[in-house]
């Protein structure tokens, strides 16, 4: 299932490609070849009752690589099936993290990493939340490890065994493919999202979860990208962003569970407010997104009223 996915993500990921260059003479057929893919792998390893997909057409395996990535790669149907994949994926949860039953069951903080974006991209942000602090928390915790760094992988009781390696010393300790949760936490969490190369075009969209506070930022050839965002238990949110000059963008915003008004200020040489009507601009994702922002220092608020 895992070749499916990533075969079907590369495939649309090479044909944005080819729209930026506008090289589509053949871009109908890559197109049928993706939706090909994605029809046979929702038509033969589906799984309704389990709500997770098979390896392939000849085991029971349900991966949890496979099933991740049906998610990133957006090869999954419907919002349904990711929110039936995400709730499957967390029920496997052991005291150490989530296993990998394609491996034995090692614990494999690499893959571990996109089952957090898939979360997220399920709809169930603190659930991606909560798998940094189980698995992430235990490799930063536990006395065996460096305290500083993140193991290549361990077995599912906890013990510091990888199953695809046949002697334990050859385990990374200071593995960069364990690091996924850096870059979940700035593009998803704190909501710093690159839509064009470099940042020419951006978007602000922080997902919080169960946080009350999110700040990130970093830079590009472009300038600094920082978004610092707090939110209240009475509803409230507000965002501080910044973005580089001559860049434009939106911010999105979590859909609130209160009504109220969303204000907009530009902070540099000039100051202007826009207010949003939260009910008016809801948009198909369940956010409420202002675009045509030009780069520079924002603050957003809203308030419930």
């Amino acid at each position: 299932m895992q070749a499916n996915s990533i075969l079907y993500y590369t495939i649309n990921q090479g044909l944005e490609l080819a729209s930026v260059l506008n090289d589509t003479a053949v871009k109908t057929s890559w197109q049928n070849y993706a939706a090909g893919i994605k029809k046979s792998a929702n038509q033969r390893l589906w799984n309704e009752t389990a709500g997770m997909y098979h390896d392939n057409e000849t085991t029971t395996l349900m991966p949890q690589d496979g099933n991740t990535w049906a998610i990133v790669s957006q090869l999954v149907n419907t919002p349904s099936q990711a929110q039936a994949i995400s709730s499957a994926l967390i029920k496997r949860w052991g005291p150490y993290g989530p296993p990998a039953v394609e491996a034995d069951n090692a614990v494999s903080p690499f893959i571990s990493s996109f089952e957090i974006e898939a979360h997220i991209m399920a709809g169930n942000v603190s659930a991606a939340l909560d798998l940094m602090r189980l698995e992430w928390g235990f490799m930063l915790d536990d006395p065996r490890m460096t305290n500083s760094t993140y193991i290549e992988g361990y077995s599912f009781d906890g013990s510091l065994h990888y199953a695809p390696y046949t002697n334990d010393p050859r385990v990374s300790h200071a593995h960069g493919w364990s690091t996924g949760p850096t870059a979940s936490l700035s593009f998803y969490i704190a909501g710093i999202q690159l839509l064009e190369a470099g940042g020419e075009k951006w978007k602000i969209a922080p997902k919080l979860g169960n946080l009350k506070t999110a700040h990130a930022g970093f830079s590009t050839p472009l300038g600094s990208f920082e978004a610092y965002t707090n939110a209240t238990a009475a509803g409230d949110l507000s965002i501080d962003f910044t973005t580089p000059q001559g860049t434009t963008g939106a911010v999105a915003v979590g859909y609130p569970q209160c009504g109220g008004i969303l204000t907009l200020t530009e902070m540099k040489g000039r100051c202007e407010s826009v207010t949003v009507d939260v009910e008016k601009r809801a948009n198909a994702t369940g956010d409420i997104e202002v675009d045509g922002l030009v780069g520079g220092e924002w603050q957003v608020r809203f308030e419930c009223s």
